[in-house]
């Protein structure tokens, strides 16, 4: 029998993941333009809360079902990710139902969603973890962005931005979970069948979730009297160069593609820690 092969690398032992149970006004968000004004922001990010619901539900079965394999402080933390991804399922619920569904194309897009999700989840456990992983570190990647460059949010109402911040800082402390639970779960492989999974699952991650992401706000931006090819060239300026939502994570993402990788390499917990502590004071208030 092959020896287990332990991770090299881990999430740092006095992080804790703490989920908030906090209930966020949305109201905010009804009209259009939410965000700053801007309609291209605006159907960025609601393209990205419609995929929440169902993508953050693959990501807490995908880590469940693995319980069982894990102890000590990696499944309190397992315990706690469930239970984050839990609550920002249930806010951005909240969140989307703030859409216009007689106005915006939104029950086709959260059909295409869940058609998605499910041909993932037909290909079993070992898929269903390896893909969370990846989605894992876009959602950091913009978690980062999120916490340290405020401009992103500018003049976005106060009740929607806590909710993304509060979010973001959640995404940040459970980003190296999935991968801990994948490390642990795959412990028999051997380091290359591990890189290959994970760098193979990226590849194809990055293209559908960029091209989906894109394709999603741009219908949305259509449904608002947009032209097709104006409202995909207005995003993917958005994503890719002005502010470069994507872009501005880049150096992060290309990390994952090298040997021995952990999520926290990029060591972002000064930041963490203040989000936590303003979170805390408003949490007392």
């Amino acid at each position: 029998m092959t020896a287990p092969r332990p991770a090299t690398k881990t999430t740092p032992p006095d992080l804790t993941v703490r989920p908030r149970d906090i209930h966020f006004a949305t109201e905010a968000a009804q009209g259009q333009a939410w965000l700053g004004g801007d309609p291209v922001a605006t159907a960025v990010f609601n393209a990205m809360s419609l995929t929440f619901p169902d993508g953050e539900r693959l990501f807490m079965d995908a880590v469940r079902h693995y319980r069982g394999e894990l102890s000590g402080k990696l499944l309190d933390d397992a315990k706690a990710f469930i239970k984050q991804e839990a609550i920002h399922s249930r806010e951005h619920v909240a969140l989307n139902g703030g859409l216009d569904r007689a106005h915006y194309p939104i029950d086709e897009i959260e059909t295409e969603i869940r058609d998605r999700i499910r041909i993932t989840r037909e290909r079993g456990p070992v898929a269903m973890l390896s893909v969370t992983i990846a989605l894992e570190h876009f959602t950091a990647m913009m978690a980062d962005v999120t916490l340290e460059d405020g401009s992103v949010f500018e003049g976005t109402h106060e009740d929607i931005l806590r909710l993304w911040q509060w979010h973001a800082l959640e995404e940040t402390e459970h980003k190296a979970v999935a991968f801990d639970v994948y490390q642990q779960v795959t412990a028999k492989w051997t380091p290359r069948q591990r890189y290959f999974l994970r760098t193979r699952v990226m590849m194809i991650v990055t293209l559908l979730f960029t091209s989906n992401i894109s394709r999603y706000a741009s219908k949305l931006l259509i449904a608002d009297g947009v032209s097709p090819w104006t409202a995909r060239a207005r995003v993917l300026w958005y994503l890719l160069f002005k502010p470069g939502l994507f872009r501005k994570g880049w150096g992060t993402y290309w990390s994952w593609y090298k040997p021995g990788f952990h999520p926290w390499d990029h060591d972002n917990r000064a930041t963490m820690t203040a989000w936590q502590d303003k979170f805390a004071q408003m949490a007392a208030e």
